[in-house]
């Protein structure tokens, strides 16, 4: 008998340490109607026998049908995997944004472990663990050769417990350890804050079963005391999270009823429309806390911040703000993610993460591979930043699934060719540096998203009050 599981509709961009899988659940398990292909299965048949015969030392049925089942599943696109019991129960707690572990988001690159976001106040962002780092090794152990999920459960583990991390930094080319103590991880997704002008500032870490009440309670205590003028939406570094969460926070400043996403499929129920209604964002709640939000949040003038690292609800969020043309997109091109997954119970103990649909921004445009492009190009650095090229997005995996509606040729090729100019005007910037100047740099540390010294919210706020903006000097894709 399979398991009873509310639907919970998600979004996701890859495996996470810390930090809500994106995902959508659903009650059901889909049954196949095609006929099996004998021969194939003949000759998986044959593979087992072979193993359980002449393999060097015996190996469990349930390891080897199980490794066969992951390898099927992966096999297909980054997003799609077969979840263990403990896989399962992992993901429930992470959008629940309640945890044990060290608090990064991470995906694969090169055979190694990549950090897509250390999460906020957590023992890896205090650590000084930055977004884009490649690690090596956990402990003794090189990851090169496991999977994301072994990574992950060598990275989890009790809180006060130890483990090193071997750090590749490519902005730096060196390699690093940092020892970090497992903690429990708390998220507090939603963070506001009033700039001067009347500027509220909102920044939304990840999507979580409590981001929509808490969103809605955070901004109606910014307009107790203060005329909010102008609003700055914070989504950088932000992985995903709850598709509900992407809906609820789009209805927060969109009229109701106006299309957030849509979602296109093979199988029927993959075929949808979310509205900004209480029906599309409901979770845990009883009630539409958005019903009591301060009217002035739907019409004051809005900006939403993005970056490479912005992915999956994050980009649907964006997306319908700039459709709608209720808010001003700026920063950098965002991650690229425009895939859904549904979890469906195989078992008491297991189940299936599957790529079910593409979705769609409210003007039905698939922001697959490509992301969402800001309207302003606005650097992080005052000094600009590198070429994106260099961090990896969407379209770098090999197994991504392609663009319907355009081709990713060109920009494909386009970005080998520039990622290799980069890495050459790296090096040769790095080779007329002094040996103090590159102590310097490895010391430098990225401004604090929300502080005095973040220059992409300097350049929001210069917008909203009709100041110049510095536009970035990088290529826009």
């Amino acid at each position: 008998m399979y398991r009873s599981i509310k639907s919970i509709a998600l979004i996701c961009t890859g495996l996470i340490a810390g930090v809500a899988l994106t995902l959508q659940l659903s009650a059901t398990a889909q049954q196949s109607g095609s006929n099996l292909p004998l021969d194939e299965l003949r000759s998986l048949s044959n593979v087992f026998g072979q193993i359980k015969r002449d393999y060097v030392e015996p190996v469990d049925d349930k390891r080897l049908l199980t490794d066969a089942i992951k390898g099927m599943v992966s096999g297909l696109d980054p997003h799609s995997s077969f979840l263990d019991k403990k896989d399962f129960a992992e993901m429930q707690e992470h959008t629940q944004g309640k945890f044990a572990g060290l608090g990064i988001e991470i995906t694969s690159e090169d055979g190694v472990v990549k950090v897509m976001n250390p999460i906020e106040d957590t023992p890896a962002a205090r650590a000084g663990i930055l977004s884009g780092d490649l690690i090596t090794r956990l402990d003794d152990k090189p990851v090169r050769g496991m999977t994301l999920d072994q990574a992950v459960r060598r990275m989890r583990g009790e809180p006060g417990t130890k483990i090193t991390l071997t750090i590749f930094r490519k902005s730096e080319d060196r390699t690093f350890p940092i020892t970090i103590t497992r903690a429990e991880i708390k998220v507090q997704s939603v963070k506001t804050k009033l700039l001067d002008n009347g500027i509220a500032y909102v920044r939304i870490t990840s999507f979580q079963e409590r981001t929509i009440p808490d969103l809605a309670k955070k901004l109606n205590e910014l307009t107790k005391d203060s005329q909010i003028k102008g609003l700055v939406l914070d989504l950088r570094n932000n992985g995903g999270g709850l598709l509900q969460g992407a809906v609820g926070v789009s209805a927060a400043f969109l009229p109701s009823d106006v299309l957030v996403v849509s979602t296109k499929g093979q199988a029927e129920d993959a075929k949808q429309l979310f509205t900004a209604n209480f029906n599309n964002y409901r979770l845990s709640e009883n009630k539409d806390v958005l019903a009591e939000l301060n009217p002035v949040f739907k019409k004051v003038p809005m900006v939403v911040l993005v970056n490479a690292f912005s992915a999956s609800a994050s980009e649907i969020v964006a997306g319908a703000l700039q459709d709608h043309k209720r808010a001003t997109i700026i920063g950098k091109t965002t991650f690229g993610k425009g895939s859904v997954q549904t979890v469906r119970p195989l078992s008491a103990d297991s189940a299936l993460k599957l790529t079910t649909a593409y979705y769609y921004t409210p003007s039905g445009k698939s922001i697959q591979a490509f992301g969402v492009k800001p309207d302003i190009p606005v650097d992080q650095n005052s000094e600009g930043d590198p070429d994106d090229v260099l961090i990896t997005r969407e379209i770098d995996s090999e197994k991504h699934l392609k663009n319907k509606q355009s081709s990713e040729e060109k920009l494909i090729n386009d970005r080998e060719k520039r990622r290799l100019e980069e890495l050459q005007r790296i090096e040769e910037i790095n080779a007329k540096k002094s040996t103090e100047d590159k102590e310097k740099d490895r010391k430098k540390r990225p401004a604090e998203f929300g502080s005095a010294e973040d220059f992409m919210l300097t350049q929001a706020a210069a917008y909203l009050k009709g100041q110049p903006v510095k536009r970035s000097k990088s290529r826009l894709e």
